[in-house]
């Protein structure tokens, strides 16, 4: 029951959430099949286009994605027996793993979930609190459905809630002592923002001055480098436990691993088997993370580079089309993916996005748009190797033409397209 209502009005207001009239759930089922038929568009304009930004494995086809193995003799001996829970190849994977992090130990899980969940409740035990510090817009809180406290009993406390990485003051001055600090690098949600190294280092040591372990959800802390300027194993090295995925921006095809101390490795590993990790065998998903380590991770640094580049075009050509509060945020990218900001209808931009590469075979946004607030839309753009091909005159150029079919400038004026949008935008800034 909802508190404070009575069993009237609650009567009331759950027969109008399942007794909807016919017109508004005819209305929502056709958004539904709307928004289903614009994702196969996107799907299918994606595949066919001659020129995009980057190519996410979760457009690839299915003979794509098996050709991430076509050279993994070189990575490891095939004529070796297949791994068989936990051995073999996935143990290969772990020892790369640790050294790259420059830790002692890794565990392989097939799903990072997992392992945020199980690294959390290891220090649980070990540092005697089940508060867990974190942003409110951290990973487990806004796409794990809250699994480390309804599976494993923890409890989280928020340090912050605004789009930017908590700071050494929020950590020291949290009014509630915690046992964990965990700390997403980079913090996708507020548009994979990273800190300097200075305020790492600094909200790092917060957290020691208040006896609490430091955890790293560093999902994409591989491409988190150029930011903060250091090699992977000094960042990682400020932590007491990390975690990071295969498939994120390695693009394998599935996986992660918990890097740390080789005890808390070890009854990781033990947690691991009690909540369903240990798989019979591994070896396509491990294969390919070790793909990724060989072929993308040395490509990274580029990557963020171009990244920079493709910002910095897309913010001259969204002036140049006359578009109103147009942002990308962060400016200058931290990584090799960001975020972009329009004052517009969300729909109406993932369609004018699908009709531009429909049309000319050129895709400048893949994923979709979503709502924002209110007339205000928001995206994420990636840049990976397909992305190197481009010119900065190359990408100004397709925001032009994404803007003449959003609702662009006619005449020197910005002009209502089609689904809102309109002259002035929510107001600047």
């Amino acid at each position: 029951m909802i508190a404070g209502m009575s069993d009237t009005a609650r009567r009331t207001e759950e027969t109008q959430e399942t007794e909807e009239p016919d017109e508004e759930r005819t209305e929502g089922a056709s958004r539904r099949e709307r928004r289903a038929r614009l994702r196969e568009r996107r799907l299918a304009a994606h595949r066919s286009a001659r020129r995009v930004l980057s190519r996410p494995v979760t457009a690839a086809s299915l003979r794509e994605r098996l050709a991430l193995l076509d050279g993994a003799g070189g990575l490891y001996d095939l004529d070796e027996p297949g791994d068989l829970y936990g051995d073999g190849v996935v143990e290969v994977l772990e020892e790369r793993t640790a050294a790259l992090l420059g830790l002692e130990a890794a565990a392989f899980f097939p799903t990072g979930t997992m392992a945020q969940q199980v690294a959390l409740r290891c220090w649980a035990g070990r540092t005697g609190s089940p508060v867990v510090a974190l942003h409110a817009l951290g990973h487990p809180e806004t796409h794990e459905r809250h699994a480390f406290s309804q599976v494993s009993g923890l409890r989280p406390v928020h340090l912050t809630d605004a789009p930017r990485q908590p700071t050494a003051e929020e950590v020291r001055d949290l009014d509630e002592p915690f046992g964990t600090l965990m700390l997403e690098l980079p913090l996708r949600e507020a548009g994979f923002v990273l800190p300097d190294w200075e305020e790492l280092t600094e909200t790092v040591e917060a957290a020691r001055e208040r006896d609490a372990v430091v955890h790293f959800d560093g999902a994409r802390l591989w491409e988190s480098t150029v930011r903060l300027g250091r090699p992977l194993e000094e960042i990682a090295g400020l932590a007491d436990s990390v975690y990071v995925s295969f498939y994120k921006s390695l693009k394998g095809y599935g996986g992660a691993a918990l890097a740390g101390p080789r005890t808390l490795v070890e009854e990781a590993k033990a947690w691991r088997h009690r909540y369903g990790g240990s798989v019979f065998q591994q070896f396509p998903t491990v294969l390919s993370a070790l793909a990724g380590l060989e072929h993308e991770l040395p490509r990274l640094p580029e990557y963020v580079a171009n990244a920079r580049l493709v910002a910095a075009a897309l913010r001259e050509g969204f002036a140049t089309a006359g578009a109103p509060w147009a942002r990308v945020h962060p400016e200058v990218p931290h990584t090799h993916e960001f975020q972009v900001w329009l004052a517009h209808d969300a729909d109406a931009a993932t369609e004018a996005a699908v009709r531009q590469a429909e049309e000319t075979g050129v895709e400048l946004f893949f994923r979709p748009w979503r709502p924002a607030g209110p007339g205000l839309a928001v995206t994420e753009v990636g840049v990976d190797a397909a992305g190197l091909e481009w010119t900065a005159e190359e990408v100004t150029e397709a925001v032009g033409a994404f803007c003449s079919r959003l609702g662009g400038r006619t005449d020197g004026r910005w002009r209502r397209g089609r689904g809102g949008g309109a002259a002035g935008g929510p107001g600047r800034p």
